[in-house]
């Protein structure tokens, strides 16, 4: 019985040896918790708007765009290979996207819904690039700006809009 326990724990090792040692562990429970926590903050203000992709949306999206890139990252991908990646992961939100934007019926001609968000969502995944190829910094300023916009632009709009 022992050996068996033996061999289980050695082939356990084994499948879990893409960790290093613990500096590893810490750098990616950091970029993970950095492309999480980024996430929500914009999430959590898209929410309290009212809007459909809230907290969990965007934690999510940023979340697996900054796993996408960690992983062949960490495997040692070439530059080339890793272009593709972020590619699949623009190309893959995209879609997200798409399916948030909502075009108005016939009598509300040019009206659309959901570009901001589907916008929302594109940036957020950006962060969560970024924040997985170990560009935190870039991250965070991207956030800030990404509320700004969110925060506010609105506000300038209107300003602008009572002037004319």
């Amino acid at each position: 019985m022992d050996a068996w326990w033996q061999e289980v724990w050695q082939t356990l090792q084994a499948e879990f040896a893409d960790i290093g040692d613990a500096k590893q562990l810490t750098q990616i429970t950091v970029r993970l918790l950095i492309a999480a926590i980024l996430g929500g903050i914009l999430g959590f203000e898209r929410e309290s708007k009212g809007k459909a992709a809230g907290v969990r949306t965007h934690m999510l999206v940023a979340l697996g765009a900054a796993l996408f890139v960690m992983v062949p990252q960490m495997s040692g991908s070439q530059a080339d290979a890793m272009s593709r990646v972020v590619q699949g992961v623009i190309a893959g939100i995209g879609f997200l996207g798409a399916g948030t934007i909502i075009k108005g019926k016939d009598d509300e001609e040019g009206h659309v819904k959901g570009l901001t968000t589907a916008a929302g969502l594109w940036m957020t995944a950006a962060i969560g690039v970024s924040a997985g190829l170990g560009r935190e910094s870039t991250a965070v300023l991207s956030t800030l700006l990404a509320l700004a916009v969110f925060s506010v632009m609105p506000k300038i709009v209107k300003t602008f809009e009572k002037d004319q």
